[in-house]
C-alpha cells in the first residue's frame, strides 16, 4: 500500500465540513499505520488531494490547503529553546511545520519559570532542546522533532542547519547571532531574527547580503535585558511575530517584509518600522 491508498483510505471516513472534507486525526493516523508512511506524510497527501486533516482545519482559510501542505513538507531550526524559542516551537508545532530542528545547549534553572514555556518546577536542569522536542510530540505527532543539546558555533553551525528552510533566532546574544546569521548566508536560507528586553522587542527577516541590526546600530554583545530583565509577556508577543513571518515564508502565504527591523514597545503600545540599508 502507498500514498494514493492512503488518501483514499482517508476520503472514504471524512465528513465533509464547510465544503471541504475533514479527515479526523484517528483516521490520519490509521491510514499511515495501514500504508506503512510517516503521519506526516499521511496528512500532506491528504492536502494535495483536497483534503484537509481535522487539526488544520481554523488554519487552511488563513494558509491554503496548499499552503498547509508546504508547511507540512518544510523544515524550521529554532536557535534557543529558552524564552522565545519554546513559544515560537510552540507555534510552529499546532501550525505543522513537518520537521523542527531544536538546538539549544542550556538547561532549565528557576529564573527560567517567569516566563519559559516549557520551564516547570519539576524539569529543573533538564536540557532545553529535549523538554521542547518532547512537548512537540505530544502535541503533533506527525512533526519530527529532533533535540541539538548543542551551544551553536563557527564548526557545528552549518551542519546543524542542514536541511532547515528557514531559521529562527531565538538567542540571547549578539555574537551568537552573528554565528548563525553567517551561517545562514552561506546556506543560502533566510534568518528570522528576534530580540527582547523588558517592555521592548524587535523582528527582522534578514537575508545573505542584509546587515543584521546589531551591526548597523554598533550593539554589543548584550542589550537592555541586562538591566531590565524579561518578564512574562515579552516573549509570547515577539515570538508570535517571528513565527508568522517563518510560517509565511514556508507557506508562501503574504508579503513578509524584508530589509526593515519592527520595534515594539509594549509598555505604550507602540510599533516602529525601521528600513535597514
Amino acid at each position: 500500500m502507498d500514498l494514493e491508498d492512503a488518501v483514499e483510505i482517508m476520503k472514504a471516513g471524512a465528513p465533509e465540513s464547510g465544503g471541504v472534507k475533514a479527515v479526523p486525526l484517528r483516521l490520519c493516523r490509521e491510514a499511515a499505520e495501514r500504508c506503512g508512511i510517516s503521519p506526516r506524510e499521511a496528512e500532506a497527501a491528504a492536502l494535495r488531494a483536497g483534503l484537509c486533516p481535522s487539526r488544520y482545519e481554523r488554519s487552511v482559510g488563513t494558509l491554503g490547503l496548499d499552503g498547509q501542505a508546504r508547511l507540512l513538507e518544510s523544515c524550521a531550526a529554532v536557535a534557543g529553546c529558552g524564552g522565545l524559542g519554546g513559544w515560537i516551537i510552540e507555534i510552529l508545532a499546532r501550525a505543522g511545520v513537518g520537521k523542527l530542528i531544536l538546538i539549544d545547549g542550556d538547561r532549565f534553572g528557576e529564573s527560567n519559570l517567569n516566563r519559559q514555556l516549557y520551564a516547570s518546577e519539576d524539569n529543573i536542569g533538564e536540557f532545553k532542546a529535549e523538554a521542547a522536542a518532547r512537548r512537540v510530540r505530544r502535541v503533533n505527532s506527525a512533526v519530527e522533532a529532533a533535540a541539538l543539546n548543542i551551544f551553536l558555533n563557527e564548526e557545528n553551525c552549518e551542519s546543524a542547519l542542514a536541511g532547515a528552510d528557514v531559521v529562527i533566532d531565538a538567542l540571547d546574544g549578539n555574537e551568537a547571532r552573528g554565528v548563525v546569521f553567517r551561517a545562514c548566508a552561506g546556506l543560502g536560507v533566510p534568518f528570522v531574527h528576534g530580540a527582547i528586553g523588558g517592555f521592548c522587542g524587535e523582528t527582522a527577516v534578514l537575508r545573505a547580503g542584509d546587515t543584521p541590526p546589531w551591526e548597523l546600530f554598533g550593539a554589543g554583545d548584550k542589550g537592555s535585558e541586562t538591566e531590565t530583565g524579561n518578564p512574562p509577556f515579552t516573549p509570547p508577543f515577539i515570538a508570535s511575530a517571528q513565527a508568522a513571518a517563518a510560517i509565511k515564508i514556508l507557506a508562501r502565504a503574504g508579503d513578509t517584509p524584508e530589509k526593515t527591523l519592527f520595534w515594539f514597545d509594549l509598555s505604550r503600545c507602540a510599533m516602529q518600522r525601521l528600513k535597514l540599508k
